[in-house]
């Protein structure tokens, strides 16, 4: 069984940071992109970036200048570091991970369980 296990989410002032981390298998890391999703509450899932085998990396406008995705081969993780949080950046995120063509449909095939990531204004 796939896992994902992500964790470093919580609660942060506006203008704050926060540092995501994602843990999965060799297999999966070594031969898919991996990626951060995210949901707010009454919003639909939408890509937030995410980090090629070749580590070529992919984000959204929303996020540009303010997240950085990275991955640490010897561990299997990902990560994302998150500076000037916003409070319209409440949401789950979840991590993901897929082949390339996937991720930028905004899907993917192996889901972790989500952490929670709150902005107070």
């Amino acid at each position: 069984q796939v896992q994902l296990v992500e964790s470093g989410g919580g609660l942060v002032q506006t203008g704050g940071s926060l540092k995501l981390s994602c843990a999965t298998s060799g297999r999966i890391f070594s031969n898919y992109a991996m990626g951060w999703f995210r949901q707010a509450p009454g919003n639909e899932r939408e890509l937030v970036a995410f980090i090629n085998w070749d580590s070529n990396t992919y984000y959204a406008d929303f996020v540009k200048g303010r997240f950085t995705i990275s991955r640490d081969n010897a561990r299997y993780t990902v990560y994302v570091q998150m500076n000037n949080l916003k409070p319209a950046d409440t949401a789950v995120y979840y991590c993901a991970a897929d082949h390339l063509p996937t991720m930028l449909k905004g899907a993917a095939t192996y889901w972790g369980q989500g952490t929670q990531v709150t902005v107070s204004s």
